[in-house]
């Protein structure tokens, strides 16, 4: 549900940054960015609420008026008609707050959701490192969801406290003995809820904490399910999943004992207040102290006030659940990206760009193809030298690009000239046309050759619509060969000066490797190419072959020089 009055769009580069400091500035943050939807829900909230509190108080004058030997019935028919009017106004008053609260709810989740998103853009590949993908996924879902719950009840929760003040002044100025009753029972009943407020917190984190852990190992599952049933692995991981379930459902009923308590509490404490309005009420009626429609007056005021108090209840609930949402997406939009904008940027040359490691020896020259061969574990360690600009972190010297150190290029031109494409890569959901050829400036022709280059033609025929096909996250519906030669289409198709492989022709077999190595090696003849592999085809059509020194590999001792080859 939407409304234009709250669904002005926000342009990415308008959109200031978050305060992270801590979940309440964070909150206040969404506050200050947009407040009208706020103002606006507490405005109609309070009145929405408020005819709701002067209803008894009307209904008993006009009792008194009506009871009153040789009454005035002008009177009677005046207090009549003011509360058809309370009626009226809380009416359109309900159906005002209903938009203003899910306007408010909106913003709330809409700038969340676009802070997160721009944020795990910025940490790039660096993301896989620093979090966990079940805790993305659980804070772009469910701490997103308990923000917006938080800023949809404050409408209502405004209201209630004005409405609340309300009825007890004018208690007070009826009976004093009554309004004193209701100002200490009031908010005693609310600070009654207090203490059940932390321990709730607390469960509420732990089931969070759990279902990001549930949410990475279903993920991880999915992702590699064709590999554990092909070593038999499917049960044990199903077992171990089946365990965290579980933990996660008994975080789950924690929370929810702690929350029916709250729940439970906030129906207790106020009843017992109204009671103990009614008793008092009774007893002053007996003596003659207020009228019958004072009592009656008094009673419905105290049963209104049951409304505020669950109406408090519940917005302590929601905030309380918000701080700990709040607190999530805080800790994600603290990561820093290793990869940042230098100073002062020095521009590449232009044309086939060479790549050099002073401290590997390993060199790719500008525009050949050269397999570089290292141990697996290290390939990915290598192939983050190469082609990301964060500095050397260890005191080794940078890598150059086009004879300037990859931590003295800009950004962008980085982005856009050099490419990494490894295992770790996946495909989107969408229509493959739109997977592959995602620029638009790529032809029918250019995505035909990359096709042809990655032999990933068969695998585009064999779909229902061909390009058209729609391809779930992730391409589950493909094979693990199938998926790895439309990545590396995907990456010739991109066609950047500098292409870094990781391991690109794995997970198919030796025909189909000799296939996509000779046809790799003529598409990207003249551009820059280096490939991670110890496959003595990939070996065979190389320009040169580098072989890093075994104690030079990042992460290793630097106790001897390369030795390319």
């Amino acid at each position: 549900m939407t409304n234009r009055l709250f669904d002005r769009s926000v342009a990415p580069a308008a959109l200031p940054e978050a305060d992270t400091r801590g979940p309440w500035r964070y909150l206040w943050w969404l506050v200050r960015v947009r407040p009208w939807p706020l103002v606006l829900g507490a405005v109609l909230g309070t009145a929405w609420m408020v005819p709701l509190a002067l209803v008894p108080l009307v209904i008993g004058r006009a009792i008194d008026e009506a009871g009153r030997p040789g009454g005035d019935q002008a009177g009677l028919l005046l207090w009549s008609l003011l509360a058809l009017g309370l009626g009226v106004l809380q009416a359109a008053a309900g159906a005002g707050l209903i938009q203003a609260a899910v306007g408010a709810e909106a913003h709330a989740l809409s700038y969340t959701h676009r802070v997160l998103m721009r944020h795990v853009v910025r940490l790039g590949a660096t993301l896989r490192d620093k979090a966990r993908s079940g805790d993305v996924a659980a804070s772009a879902a469910a701490d997103v969801e308990s923000i917006g719950n938080a800023f949809e009840v404050v409408g209502r929760t405004v209201g209630a406290v004005v409405a609340a003040v309300l009825v007890a002044v004018a208690l007070t100025a009826t009976s004093p003995v009554l309004g004193l009753a209701v100002l200490i029972g009031v908010p005693a009943a609310v600070l009654g809820i207090g203490p059940l407020l932390r321990p709730l917190q607390e469960r509420d984190e732990a089931q969070r904490e759990h279902m990001g852990v549930a949410t990475s190992q279903a993920g991880d599952i999915v992702a590699g399910l064709r590999i554990l049933r092909g070593i038999g692995g499917e049960a044990g991981f199903a077992e171990r999943f089946r365990r965290t379930s579980q933990d996660v459902r008994r975080a789950g009923e924690s929370a929810g004992r702690m929350e029916a308590w709250l729940q439970a509490a906030g129906v207790l404490l106020p009843g017992l207040v109204t009671v103990g309005i009614v008793w008092l009420g009774a007893r002053l009626a007996l003596q003659g102290t207020i009228t019958a429609g004072e009592l009656i007056a008094f009673y419905g005021a105290s049963a209104f006030l049951t409304l505020p108090v669950s109406t408090a209840t519940e917005a302590a609930e929601t905030l309380s659940l918000a701080k700990v949402a709040a607190g999530r997406v805080c800790a994600l939009l603290r990561l820093t990206p290793d990869d940042t904008q230098p100073a002062h940027p020095r521009p590449l040359p232009p044309g086939p760009l060479s790549l050099a490691d002073p401290h590997t020896g390993v060199t790719a020259e500008a525009g050949r193809l050269t397999v570089v061969v290292t141990p697996a574990d290290r390939t990915g360690d290598l192939a983050d030298r190469f082609t990301r600009p964060g500095g050397p972190r260890d005191g080794t010297p940078a890598v150059l690009l086009g004879g300037v150190p990859l931590d003295r290029v800009d950004l962008a031109e980085l982005r856009s000239r050099v490419l990494r494409s490894g295992p770790a890569d996946t495909l989107f959901s969408g229509t493959l046309r739109e997977e592959l050829a995602a620029r638009a400036d790529r032809s029918p022709r250019e995505l035909d050759r990359a096709l042809f280059a990655a032999d990933a033609a068969d695998v585009v025929e064999a779909l229902p619509a061909g390009l058209d096909t729609h391809v779930d996250e992730g391409g589950r519906a493909l094979s693990g060969g199938q998926r790895q030669r439309l990545v590396l289409a995907r990456a010739l198709l991109a066609a950047p000066d500098v292409l870094v492989l990781e391991d690109p022709t794995s997970s198919v077999d030796a025909h189909t490797e000799a296939r996509v190595v000779e046809r790799v090696a003529a598409l990207r003849a003249g551009r820059t190419t280096v490939v991670f592999s110890d496959s003595p085809l990939w070996r065979g059509v190389a320009d040169r072959e580098a072989r890093p020194g075994p104690d030079r590999v990042p992460g290793s001792p630097d106790r001897s020089a390369g030795v390319p080859s």
